[in-house]
């Protein structure tokens, strides 16, 4: 089954087809920090400020339809709750939030 980094369907039914209202939030979105402050986080072992950078990116995911971050970062969410910091997790939401972004900058740039 093919990887779903931006569900731009679910998410244009969801916000009734406003799509100067998506591509504002997905230019928003591009400018993203929490992964640096996870990432910050990560390397300070500071598993409390890491849980909330995860699960800031847990819920800006969700509402975007960016499902493959949604659930990498639920994921990652739920292990910092429980004071584990599991890297492979931490690299894979980079990877993800890598290959979301290139998935923005494609429909960012097909609406001009």
């Amino acid at each position: 089954m093919a990887v779903v980094y931006v569900d731009q369907e679910e998410w244009l039914k969801r916000m009734m087809n406003n799509k100067k209202l998506y591509i504002k939030l997905l230019t928003k979105f591009r400018n993203e920090i929490n992964l640096s402050e996870l990432l910050r986080a990560v390397e300070a072992k500071d598993c409390n400020k890491a849980e909330e950078a995860a699960h800031t990116i847990k819920g800006v995911s969700g509402n975007l339809s960016f499902t493959a971050l949604y659930e990498k970062s639920a994921a990652l969410d739920a292990q910092l709750k429980n004071n584990i910091i599991d890297m492979d997790a931490v690299d894979d939401i980079v990877n993800c939030f890598n290959e979301t972004q290139k998935v923005i900058d494609g429909v960012l740039a097909a609406n001009g």
